[in-house]
């Protein structure tokens, strides 16, 4: 079982992804993006994403009801259907779902995010939370009668209400939850880099140690993405590999581990030093 991210950015190869997929003969599971299509959207629609930063430093769309409609237009919607029909035109018989769809990704409404602002701390209330859990009967169902299910945002709260959430994060309950042991993450670059600006940089692997030093010094969006990063090690241990999602075959460079490749034995040899 193979649980699959695309990433939201414009320049990522979905079709390659696409026929890939179709010619690698194992389960899997696809979570994907589409920050591309929702500026675009909002830009057309004259509703700019609102984004904040916590006292943590990390930041991330503020999610209003107005947020959560184009999460539903943008994500749940034209990015999905599209993947879904390259999926198919490549012979995957992709099913499109959001979280909220059989509640195939329960979550927890977030009590409110700590911004500080002129000197004073204050918590804003929004549509967003964190995945707790994913409908395993239903997705193993469907990979049961050869679907693959491609998720998206939003997902579904304590009370079914539609709320945002971190791809990031569902990636790490699904591959808890389905007992996955390989997450391909396939983002606008060659891998992990560690120069931002120069795409030769990129490294071959990570350890653990090394991420978390990333994360104590990393800021923003990028600071997120290294918590989710370092939760699912963590949590499940799989084989992950972030690989470039522009490539002619994707999917199959990945795994062949032509990217940033970081193993469960590396987590297991740092855990063994802490003791």
């Amino acid at each position: 079982m193979i649980i699959v991210k695309i990433g939201g950015g414009k320049t990522i190869n979905v079709p390659g992804i696409a026929r890939d997929l179709a010619g690698i003969g194992v389960k899997a599971v696809v979570v994907h993006g589409a920050n591309a299509v929702r500026d675009e959207l909002a830009g057309a629609l004259g509703r700019a994403p609102r984004v904040v930063t916590s006292a943590s430093g990390v930041t991330s769309v503020f999610s209003d009801q107005t947020a959560i409609d184009l999460l539903l237009m943008a994500y749940a919607g034209a990015r999905n259907k599209r993947i879904v029909e390259a999926m198919q035109q490549a012979g995957v018989n992709a099913v499109g779902l959001c979280g909220l769809d059989g509640r195939v990704v329960q979550g927890q409404r977030n009590r409110g995010i700590r911004v500080e602002a002129g000197g004073r701390t204050s918590i804003l209330h929004d549509l967003s939370g964190k995945p707790q859990s994913v409908n395993v009967a239903l997705l193993r169902a469907l990979l049961a009668l050869g679907h693959t299910p491609v998720l998206t945002v939003p997902i579904a709260d304590e009370n079914g209400a539609a709320i945002n959430a971190e791809n990031d994060d569902i990636v790490g309950v699904l591959a808890r939850d389905l007992e996955a042991d390989t997450v391909v993450q396939l983002i606008e670059a060659p891998g992990m880099l560690r120069d931002p600006g120069d795409p030769a940089s990129a490294i071959a692997s990570l350890e653990l140690e090394e991420l978390a030093r990333w994360e104590a010094s990393a800021g923003g969006r990028f600071k997120r993405k290294l918590m989710a990063l370092h939760r699912l090690l963590e949590t499940c241990a799989p084989r992950i590999v972030i690989a470039d999602g522009r490539a002619e075959h994707p999917l199959a460079d990945a795994l062949a581990g032509i990217g940033t490749e970081v193993l469960a034995s590396a987590f297991a040899r740092a855990g063994g030093e802490r003791g």
